[in-house]
């Protein structure tokens, strides 16, 4: 089994050492070259992805909130007839016998701190999407960053679900990327993207984006859109002034979309843990146009409007995908979820530590509504 320092050590080379290398008509970062390249096990990890069978775990990779939220919201998912799949609760969770991978990317978190205009700053967020990769796809971590090797084994993942917005145009490209130049093939879900596909398959025509202030000037969903072929639609991606509450946050996302005299046919909350009841409240009385600026708002309202949130979409997309594909484990179990923390070594790179729940909850349930 590979020694993950190396891996790391290969990433910090890769990230300060090398140029560009296009392998596709857009250009990759150094690390996916430097990994594919290797001759000491590293590029094996990556083709051995396309092996991972049903009896893999899913992997959530990303920000250690988002993470935490959407891992415990797999838990306790019963939509779905465990049977044929049909939507009826049948008391079973929905993700009976799986296994879920929480790894909390501490080492680069947060992502906010790279999406700024500077090149080499959201490299370093593409390169933290594909070391989480390697890292869902390795079967061995750390007991602690001290130590020298990775000792304790670990479930390889069959899909990775990668939470950051961001990360939809700013590392899932250098992931793919990496599995073409490797040979393997693995199923990577994005909140946002599925979101985006969703919205598009309502015949949505006109959709809003609520994110926050440092992904919309990162452009992100915009490169997301075109990804997932949105070229007749129209995307606008708005980030709320500040207010105490969130109605107060819908109100400032609903004035600033009149200007571009656009009907509102979906909206995109980019918030895994957003509370939709005051929103749909607040959308109630917007719609009754009590007030002038309430009957503007109503108007622009499409009659059909969709809200769509990552939390619930991605957990829908991924019961699909494990149909469709087959790819339920089949274990007589309840839903079991292990933690993981990438952190930082004595090198000062990223390695992959178990962490246990008492420690999530001490050092993360703050983080979380």
């Amino acid at each position: 089994m590979k020694n993950s320092i190396l891996f790391c050590l290969i990433c910090l080379a890769a990230a300060t050492g090398c140029k560009r290398v296009t392998t596709t008509p857009r250009p990759t970062i150094p690390l996916v070259t430097s990994i594919a390249k290797d001759t000491s096990g590293l590029s094996r990890i990556a083709a051995g992805s396309r092996s991972i069978g049903p009896e893999g775990s899913i992997a959530i990779i990303g920000e250690p909130s988002d993470v935490i939220e959407l891992a415990r919201l797999f838990l306790i998912t019963d939509k779905a007839d465990n049977v044929d799949g049909h939507y009826q609760r049948d008391s079973l969770p929905d993700f009976a016998g799986e296994n879920f991978d929480a790894i909390l990317d501490a080492h680069a978190s947060p992502y906010s701190s790279f999406l700024v205009d500077d090149k080499a700053s959201l490299d370093s967020l593409r390169e933290a999407a594909v070391v989480g990769a390697m890292f869902a796809w390795d079967s061995c971590c750390f007991r602690s960053a001290h130590d020298i090797k990775a000792r304790l084994r670990k479930e390889q993942a069959k899909i990775l679900i990668f939470t950051s917005s961001a990360q939809a145009e700013y590392g899932l490209f250098d992931v793919d990327t990496l599995l073409q130049l490797t040979g393997g093939s693995s199923r990577i879900l994005s909140p946002a993207k599925e979101c985006l596909k969703n919205a598009v398959r309502s015949g949505a025509s006109n959709i809003c984006v609520w994110t926050s202030e440092a992904v919309k000037n990162a452009n992100a969903w915009q490169g997301a859109f075109k990804d997932i072929g949105g070229k007749d639609k129209n995307i606008t991606v708005l980030s709320p002034d500040e207010a105490v509450d969130v109605r107060n946050q819908l109100r400032s996302i609903l004035r600033q979309y009149l200007a571009t005299s656009l009907t509102m046919d979906a909206l995109i909350i980019d918030n895994f843990t957003a509370d939709l009841v005051p929103i749909y409240s607040e959308l109630s009385i917007i719609r009754l146009g009590g007030t002038e600026e309430d009957a503007r708002m109503e108007k622009m309202l499409s009659p059909s409007m969709i809200i769509l949130e990552p939390a619930n979409t991605i957990i829908d997309a991924t019961f699909s995908l494990l149909r469709q594909e087959d790819l339920f484990s089949h274990r007589i179990s309840l839903p079991m979820i292990k933690y993981y923390e990438t952190e930082t070594s004595a090198e000062g790179v990223p390695v992959l530590v178990e962490i246990s729940e008492s420690y999530v909850k001490k050092a993360y349930v703050q983080d979380i509504n």
